[in-house]
């Protein structure tokens, strides 16, 4: 890809995407206890970085400083929480609203493949998808939407809107997102 695409996609205002066979998703066994042994450790970095907190659905944290590192998002689906980390330190969490059920949201370790500022549904009635960062070839994707704080979507994870806008300016395609159960 060219500079003046990277820039582009970078400004917001053009959907940036990497072919699917240079960042494949895995949803191997091991892959699935990795991801959710991330999510046992970001509860644990959640006390030391933001202390004792519980969020009411819909609310988050995010840290005034971002420090250096590459981005990472560690989701948990059962506490419906997820978790940006900025190398090795917790900058942002909140709650989500993932998959329901007959609908869930896949684990694994995953990485952003596409990313749109304003994304349409192609399945599900042009449903807005506002801050979408894809993460597998099923549509499944990070994005803003109704978060009640269960599982409620159509198998993507949403974030409250004002957290999904800070995460997209934060992540990268490439970006990995680990799901644990």
């Amino acid at each position: 890809m060219n500079k003046l695409a990277i820039a582009l996609a970078a400004s917001g205002l053009f959907a940036l995407s990497v072919p699917t066979a240079a960042l494949a998703s895995e949803e191997s066994a091991e892959a699935r206890i990795e991801a959710t042994s991330a999510a046992d450790a970001a509860r644990w970095d959640m006390l030391e970085s933001f202390g004792p907190k519980a969020l009411a659905p819909g609310q988050y944290l995010w840290a005034d400083d971002l420090g250096e590192g590459p981005a990472k998002v560690v989701v948990s689906l059962g506490e419906q929480m997820a978790y940006v980390y900025r190398g090795d330190r917790l900058v942002g969490m909140t709650t989500i609203s993932s998959g329901k059920e007959g609908k869930d949201t896949p684990t694994g370790i995953f990485s952003v493949l596409e990313k749109k500022p304003m994304h349409r549904s192609k399945k599900y009635d042009n449903a807005p998808m506002p801050f979408m960062q894809r993460i597998d070839n099923y549509g499944i994707a990070l994005h803003a939407g109704h978060n009640p704080g269960e599982p409620a979507s159509h198998g993507c994870i949403r974030l409250p809107s004002a957290f999904a806008a800070k995460l997209y300016k934060l992540t990268d395609v490439g970006t990995p997102v680990l799901i644990g159960a």
